[in-house]
């Protein structure tokens, strides 16, 4: 396998996904208000005749930047053209979503209407999918149809609190919420959330400013198990903010633009994300990312089959193809993301290109064992709680 270069950030992780949450549930309840049928659809509503075996194709909307492109061609998809060769399917590849909030507003009408949306097969981020599963606007994947899912998913991911068993959603990439930092100029380790309210470190402190980023790490610095929450913890941990905040210990809240500041040298320690980290790597090699003793989140962001979509048996197809380690290989030596596909790591391992073998070892793409058993995935803002949490939280941010 060749070595595949690496590709800026996807402006995907720039949303503030707090407030487009937020702005999401004010849709539905305003929509409602007016006399829009219920959003809920029921599971004998949910499918339409599957044309796959007449019509070879299928429409895929994803996120720009989320795929392989071959280095002379940037146009061409080699692990999407590869799938299209060997099955003889069209795939309409859109590169549409760049927002979760923006996207549920680009096709919620139909979905709630009870009407197609066009699109075959979906990338949205774990907590919006969270939604689409309890609206019922996703339809249950046949697992005889993805040996491949079924064998290599990675345990970690096989079982989130929003989609237990993966019968809805399956990850397409996934990755680590931590703190990164520059050690050199800090001159000392970051092995906890509590170093980040160090005195050496006031001003120059960022945290992620999308309360659904945010919360979970913070939680796990004060031995919060965040796949049960509670409402108390969520307040304790807006009171402690508060009052680095008062304190000037917090620099400022960002979104994707942390990574200016500690190239740049404002900050020296910051939440991140692990695919940021490993591009600032390659530049400055003293930025290091951490997943503290106490814990980290695991997210994802996942593949669905959104309701009436006409080429269902293709898109599981075409998501068990990418389940292959082989090819989950060469997608994860572009992206950079944690795969969800650990036999993945040995099919890199295996390459005669030293810098791509020297992938398998990045405990950003593949967790080691002791990282793994830091990771988790933080239960689900629900609805009911949303609107409390993202009122406090935006205020502390300052939205």
């Amino acid at each position: 396998m060749p070595l595949l270069p690496k590709t800026p950030s996807p402006s995907r992780r720039t949303l503030l996904r707090g407030l487009g949450g937020s702005a999401a549930l004010g849709a539905l309840g305003t929509l409602a208000g007016c006399g829009v049928p219920a959003a809920y659809v029921a599971p004998g509503d949910r499918a339409a005749t599957d044309r796959s075996a007449t019509e070879r194709r299928l429409t895929w909307a994803n996120w720009p930047l989320y795929i392989d492109t071959d280095d002379r061609h940037p146009s061409r998809r080699p692990t999407l053209e590869a799938f299209e060769k060997e099955t003889g399917l069209s795939v309409d590849y859109i590169e549409e979503i760049n927002d979760n909030d923006e996207f549920f507003g680009k096709i919620s009408p139909s979905l709630m209407n009870h009407q197609p949306t066009d699109r075959d097969l979906i990338v949205i981020s774990d907590w919006m999918c969270g939604r689409f599963v309890r609206l019922g606007w996703v339809q249950e994947m046949d697992r005889s149809r993805q040996p491949n899912v079924a064998k290599y998913l990675d345990p970690l991911l096989r079982s989130p609190a929003f989609d237990p068993g993966r019968k809805f959603t399956v990850p397409w990439q996934s990755g680590i919420t931590g703190i990164a930092y520059n050690r050199r100029r800090l001159g000392r380790e970051i092995r906890h959330v509590s170093d980040l309210w160090a005195a050496d470190l006031k001003g120059r402190v960022t945290l992620l400013s999308g309360m659904d980023e945010a919360f979970a790490l913070l939680m796990q610095g004060n031995g919060v198990d965040i796949t049960d929450w509670k409402t108390d913890d969520f307040h304790r941990i807006c009171d402690q903010v508060e009052k680095q905040v008062a304190k000037g210990q917090i620099r400022r809240f960002t979104g994707n633009d942390y990574i200016k500041d500690l190239s740049s040298g404002d900050v020296l320690a910051c939440q991140a994300y692990s695919g940021d980290v490993i591009q600032l790597q390659a530049d400055d090699p003293d930025i290091e990312f951490v997943v503290p003793e106490e814990g980290a989140e695991l997210w994802a962001e996942s593949l669905m089959i959104p309701d009436l979509a006409r080429h269902k048996a293709n898109a599981e197809r075409l998501i068990d193809h990418y389940y292959r380690p082989e090819v989950a290989a060469e997608l994860a030596a572009w992206v950079n993301y944690v795969c969800p596909v650990p036999a993945a790591r040995d099919v890199l391992a295996s390459s005669d290109d030293e810098e791509t073998a020297a992938l398998a070892e990045d405990p950003l793409i593949f967790p080691d064992a002791a990282m793994r058993e830091r990771l988790a995935i933080a239960r689900d803002i629900s609805a009911g709680e949303r609107t409390e949490f993202a009122k406090r939280w935006n205020g502390i941010v300052g939205v």
